[in-house]
């Protein structure tokens, strides 16, 4: 059982890493207040290890002009025997295209693109408070135009 302090604070966490990605706060090592250095997630853009890596959700959200995260229904639980601490949540995430990518995708392209879907994320408590050791996204259902991904991230050139 976990308790109503850290429940709290993990829920917390949550809410402010997705108000983060959408007001798109990127300042250098803006992932050191929700991830751990050797962080691994999983996102249906690809996989990513080590806080260096994640760059890739910066260059996710840069994608659309506007995004709007939403999380519900935070589970945490921790493990007595082993001390693991996980949470799970819904979340609700929808993408508005920039005006270039409605206009090189053609008439037909919707403007916005809606992700129904659930996040798992393993925690671990550092001197600095809660952070995510590992994260996985999983889409459970999408409507509107999805976006044309790469073949594979590239860094930032900054």
């Amino acid at each position: 059982m976990t308790s109503r302090p850290d429940h709290f604070d993990i829920s917390t966490l949550i809410s402010l890493y997705f108000r983060t990605l959408d007001e798109r706060e990127f300042p250098e090592n803006w992932a050191c207040a929700y991830f751990t250095d050797d962080v691994w997630t999983v996102t249906p853009i690809g996989t990513s290890q080590g806080i260096d890596a994640m760059w890739h959700t910066r260059e996710a959200i840069e994608r659309y002009a506007r995004t709007q995260h939403m999380s519900s229904d935070v589970l945490v639980h921790t493990d007595a025997a082993s001390g693991r601490t996980t949470a799970s949540w819904n979340a609700l995430m929808r993408h508005v295209h920039h005006g270039s990518t409605l206009q090189a995708l053609g008439p037909d392209t919707q403007p916005v693109f809606t992700v129904g879907g659930v996040y798992r994320a393993e925690l671990r408590r550092t001197p600095d408070g809660w952070r995510m050791a590992h994260m996985e996204v999983t889409a459970i259902w999408t409507t509107g135009t999805p976006p044309h991904l790469p073949s594979a991230p590239q860094p930032p050139t900054s």
